[in-house]
């Protein structure tokens, strides 16, 4: 079995002062895996079951606090765009010649911008996919509406009629 590596108090009271910065749950629980084991000397499986992480999760924690210390612990998320076809600055390049064709007067047609996209990614995407980066950089789509709320249908129908021509 290998040796329990210790932690100094130093780092317990960086540890103390990371409980103050952490912000989501899954920040605080990652602390309080070295924490616990740190203070306490429990187990991974008492931890585990203390914080509500696997055995294996808490195992694999504790090194990487060694490795990498507090980097490991805050701000680990799995958010993010792991499925882009272009990069954030990709595509506002991309779409940056067609919002400024609109801001001149001109209209958006969506199909053009696909196109565009089709051809710096280089395979066919859905429509659906060019309306997400259209909205990502702030587009939307406005479109007249037929008739004004508080349009009275009687009165039009006797402006209709009793109108001169």
């Amino acid at each position: 079995m290998v040796p329990k590596r210790l932690i100094n108090e130093k780092a317990k009271e960086s540890l103390n002062e990371l409980f103050r910065r952490t912000k989501t749950k899954a920040d605080y629980q990652r602390v309080q895996c070295i924490w616990l084991r740190a203070v306490f000397g429990m187990s991974s499986d008492q931890v585990g079951l203390a914080v509500g992480f696997s055995p294996s999760t808490v195992k694999k924690l504790w090194p990487q606090y060694f490795s990498e210390k507090q980097e490991v612990l805050i701000g680990q998320g799995h958010g993010g765009r792991r499925r882009a076809n272009l990069s954030l600055e990709a595509e506002e390049k991309l779409v940056g010649d067609f919002f400024d064709k609109s801001k001149r007067g001109q209209v958006l047609v969506v199909n053009e911008v696909k196109a565009a996209y089709e051809g710096a990614v280089g395979h066919r995407v859905p429509k659906s996919t060019v309306y997400r980066m259209l909205a990502r950089h702030g587009w939307r789509k406005i479109a007249p509406r037929p008739r004004h709320p508080k349009a009275d249908p009687q009165k039009l129908a006797s402006f209709k009629k009793n109108s001169q021509k």
